[in-house]
């Protein structure tokens, strides 16, 4: 005799298809991230629907919510592509991010603790790991992820989410314009911003930033685009 498995309560249920949600979320969009998705490339919900075994509903839905954070554009009647910013969009991320990243500083600054500060540093040792071990995918995700943590440790959810979506676009800007990483995102310049910041020195850390935001900027070039991405390779 089959024994009935127990019914999973609407909440239960619900909660199971959040979490999906964010892990193919968490995938494709770190996918971006680390330059395995190439900007530009068609991401066709039907291959992905069978490569993570979910609808072609709950793909577009994770599509959606990429395309509100800017790393894909929809178009309707072609698809979703990751996004394949312009120069002058690549120029006003960075005349953005000259703008709010000293506010970040300040704020953090204010609201600094010696557990951010470590947190801070932990970040940095992970990037000279990835640099050690030359991992390039790597290096250009944490180097992207520490301006992230940095808004998220000032403790303003704005920005925050500002900086993650610009920190997203300028991976996305790196690879397409071709930014070297040595030269783009040099190895001591995020541990001299620490460091400025755990003596307190505002005024430092805010002209190491924009020195840094100079560095990635000054490195672009145009470069032309790409081909297609096998999308099963990268996600299985």
């Amino acid at each position: 005799m089959a024994i009935a498995r127990p019914r999973k309560s609407p909440v239960h249920a619900r909660l199971e298809r959040e979490n999906l949600h964010d892990e193919i979320y968490e995938k494709i969009y770190t996918a971006i991230l680390e330059h395995r998705l190439h900007p530009g490339t068609k991401l066709v919900e039907e291959r992905l629907a069978d490569i993570f075994s979910v609808s072609r509903a709950r793909v577009r839905e994770v599509l959606v919510r990429l395309a509100h954070e800017q790393v894909v554009d929809i178009i309707p009647q072609r698809g979703a592509y990751v996004a394949k910013p312009t120069i002058d969009q690549a120029i006003d991320v960075f005349e953005a991010r000259r703008l709010i990243e000293p506010a970040v500083l300040r704020r953090l600054i204010e609201a600094l603790t010696p557990e951010r500060i470590t947190r801070l540093r932990q970040h940095t040792a992970l990037e000279q790991d990835a640099r050690r071990r030359e991992d390039k995918r790597a290096i250009v995700r944490l180097s992207g992820e520490f301006h992230t943590l940095l808004a998220e440790l000032a403790g303003n959810s704005a920005l925050a989410r500002q900086m993650r979506e610009l920190s997203s676009l300028t991976c996305l800007i790196i690879f397409l314009y071709d930014a070297p990483t040595a030269t783009s995102c040099r190895a001591d310049e995020h541990s001299e911003i620490v460091e400025a910041i755990a003596h307190r020195d505002l005024s430092k850390a805010q002209a190491l930033m924009l020195d840094h935001l100079q560095h990635i900027e000054g490195s672009l070039k145009l470069e032309p685009g790409v081909g297609e991405a096998d999308l099963e390779a990268i996600f299985r």
